[in-house]
């Protein structure tokens, strides 16, 4: 009997593969691959993923290297096979999408969903996102002794493990973070941890899409935004408003930090049939949702039509950012991808809600400082298994000039 239409496409991760064969994977050379630095090197005592002296996005796979030799490689560009796999799942998932019944409820109610996930998962449950201030190193400037008065809001704050490491490392006795999230029990669990300082902390309940800002922040006087797994929360409908409440909050010459999901990444081709919203827009198991963006759609939501067009370089060269990052970023235990060695688990920590459309402010247009894709081959080196991960990464800043220079 013929398959069904509605059957799935084989899952290219299930496949074995044999170490022998020679791989598709692409790869990017070294400028001088006959002199490896110690990090660079093969050997064990110096490249081990969690220790010194390793480098985060520094394990670059050359056509000479054993694909099966670690359990993870920077900057490796998916080969023609996965890429075709990615389509025939885009085509399935199209086929059975979320019913329209099924779409209201998760569109109309989000916060149920964000309250009911942070009512499931303490503050224990997440990691702490340590490599922020190596991946956006203004945050070093903002939290340094001396640096005088500085603010940064970050939105979607979650259970805090963003905001309590930068508060952590913080030597500004004039540093203020707003941390926002748009669950109320997200923002209990903040004001319950041991470390909150009101002095340089203040924890509440905010939607970035809402028509106000934050309480507490006024405009223009936000030198950083944090936005770290949140924008993908968003309804489409919500991209506007919510730039123009960054654009608002922010000091002409302050920065957005953004870090989120990449289109193809591991966990949006793995989405089976009911969870498709709209393209590139999901709902998770626990009715949360989630959003898979493109290098130029970020371009034309933060800076118009943008000109920026590079893959994210290894410890900010040639004025992009470093990789690495997304082994922190996430929960300890839930949708775990298996490496091999270690679980890297999946889950956004950023919640919004219904969707306002307050008219986008005109000029809010952002200067693109870097924008890139940072991309990561996971390796299950028992089943002979590779696995592609992708995010977006970047930093935008609002001009100098505007009305309130």
């Amino acid at each position: 009997m013929a398959a069904s239409s509605q059957d799935p496409p084989p899952d290219i991760s299930s496949l074995s593969m044999n170490p022998t064969m020679e791989s598709s994977v692409q790869s990017i050379p070294l400028q001088t691959p006959t002199e490896l630095p110690s990090h660079r090197s093969h050997n064990l005592t110096n490249n081990l993923k969690r220790s010194d002296p390793f480098k985060f996005g520094s394990r670059y796979l050359e056509p000479t290297d054993d694909v099966f030799e670690f359990n993870a490689w920077d900057h490796v560009v998916p080969d023609s096979a996965y890429h075709t796999h990615c389509e025939a799942q885009y085509t399935f998932q199209r086929a059975s999408p979320v019913s329209d019944f099924d779409k209201a409820r998760f569109n109309n109610n989000p916060e149920k969903w964000w309250n009911q996930f942070y009512s499931n998962n303490t503050s224990n449950f997440f990691k702490d996102r340590k490599w922020l201030h190596q991946e956006f190193p203004i945050l070093s400037k903002l939290t340094a002794k001396d640096a005088g008065p500085s603010t940064i809001l970050e939105v979607g704050a979650g259970a805090g493990n963003t905001a309590f490491p930068i508060l952590k490392a913080n030597d500004n006795e004039e540093l203020m973070i707003h941390a926002c999230d748009f669950s109320k029990k997200a923002v209990e669990l903040i004001r319950a941890n041991a470390a909150y300082d009101p002095e340089h902390m203040q924890a509440s309940v905010w939607d970035i899409s809402s028509e106000d800002l934050p309480p507490g922040v006024r405009e223009g006087s936000v030198d950083v935004v944090l936005l770290v797994f949140i924008f993908s929360a968003l309804s489409p409908k919500q991209w506007d408003a919510a730039v123009s409440n960054v654009w608002r909050v922010l000091k002409p010459g302050g920065e957005v930090c953004f870090r989120d999901y990449g289109k193809g990444d591991l966990t949006q081709v793995r989405f089976k049939k009911g969870r498709l919203l709209e393209d590139n827009f999901y709902i998770r198991g626990d009715g949360t949702r989630v959003y898979f963006f493109e290098e130029l759609e970020l371009k034309r939501i933060w800076g118009g039509t943008g000109t920026v067009n590079r893959e994210i370089g290894a410890n900010g060269e040639d004025g992009s950012v470093s990789s690495g990052t997304a082994r922190d970023e996430q929960p300890k235990d839930t949708d775990e991808v298996c490496t091999g060695d270690e679980v890297i688990p999946d889950r956004a920590l950023g919640v919004f809600g219904t969707e306002h459309t307050p008219s986008p402010t005109p000029k809010s247009t952002f200067e693109i400082v870097s924008l890139g894709v940072d991309r990561r081959m996971l390796v299950n080196r028992q089943k002979q298994l590779k696995m592609y991960r992708c995010w977006m990464q970047g930093q935008f800043k609002k001009p100098y000039g505007t009305a309130l220079d």
